[in-house]
């Protein structure tokens, strides 16, 4: 503490998207609307699955969890980013900086054990199905996602307290829409070689695990899928169906996460990381609900007996 007090920067400055004032309401639009859309879309997923019984089956119960995992993804960076655009104030104090981070950083964390769950899911539903209502019963489900959001939370806490204990002066400007930990890092006044390593270490570790488990569970998966191809031709589409999804929103999901996380932290405040960013943040988040129940029939039949109910 007696570190952080001796810094003199107390607040930073958000640098956002800087654009011409007469196209700050086009972007304030822009940017309300996906976020209306991610919330509403993460929404209806949560109330269909709620309200049909059909659905009550531990992968859309891994599925409920991602979407309000993805509603707070969004929740946490767009709302203030939608105010800075409103109000020109982009200050943001240090310790709501630091929140900020953590929360994002959790969120992340938590998605990449969330989708490595989601894959060991669908192993069990293929490779091993007479099995299955015993392994992936209710407890295990529960357990498997609030372990994943436990775990999520506490790596980004490591993460956070060697970037809070770093001492910062001079400049205040971040050149991002949110704190992040490349640019904070940019405006370390001390050595954070440290801080750095541990980020690196602890992303390369939460992204390649599972990764490696997701790869493994898809080899075993891909065999089943061939010899469930050999006997009947309903079966195999079926499987594919139910994998096809989620092996989209990994690839989406962890392509852009290396680009960003999965490298030295302290690189250039010029770099175009934020606008990389806008993808997995906030595009990835509203993309998801469509990637899940375009592909996925139960789902869809289940929205139109939700919303024939409602009407």
């Amino acid at each position: 503490m007696k570190e952080r007090q001796s810094n003199n920067i107390t607040a930073f400055i958000l640098v956002g998207f800087p654009a011409h004032p007469k196209l700050q309401p086009v972007l304030f639009t822009i940017f309300l609307i996906i976020y209306i859309l991610t919330v509403s879309e993460n929404v209806v997923i949560i109330v269909t699955i709620k309200m049909n019984s059909l659905l009550h089956k531990p992968m859309y119960y891994l599925l409920c969890s991602l979407s309000v995992l993805e509603i707070w993804y969004v929740t946490v960076t767009v709302p203030n980013l939608l105010h800075n655009i409103l109000t020109q104030n982009k200050q943001i104090n240090f310790f709501a900086c630091m929140a900020q981070l953590y929360i994002f950083i959790s969120l992340a964390c938590t998605e990449c054990v969330l989708l490595a769950v989601m894959a060991f899911d669908r192993y069990v539903a293929i490779c091993i199905p007479l099995r299955y209502t015993v392994i992936m019963n209710n407890t295990c489900c529960l357990c498997l996602a609030v372990g994943s959001w436990v775990l999520g939370f506490s790596i980004a806490m490591f993460k956070v307290i060697f970037i809070f204990r770093s001492s910062f002066c001079g400049s205040n400007i971040i050149n991002h829409f949110f704190c992040d930990i490349s640019p904070v890092l940019n405006l370390a006044c001390t050595d954070v070689s440290l801080a750095e390593l541990v980020d690196f270490i602890l992303a390369m570790i939460l992204s390649l695990v599972p990764l490696a488990v997701i790869a493994i569970t898809y080899l075993c998966i891909i065999r089943s899928i061939l010899n469930i191809s050999r006997r009947k031709s309903a079966g195999w589409k079926k499987a594919f169906s139910t994998c096809s999804s989620h092996l989209l929103v990994v690839a989406i999901f962890f392509t852009t996460l290396f680009f960003i996380y999965a490298r030295p932290k302290k690189i250039s405040p010029f770099d175009r990381n934020k606008y990389v960013s806008i993808f997995y943040s906030i595009l990835t988040p509203l993309l998801n609900p469509f990637i899940y129940c375009l592909r996925n029939g139960e789902v869809k039949e289940s929205m139109r007996k939700t919303f024939r109910l409602c009407y």
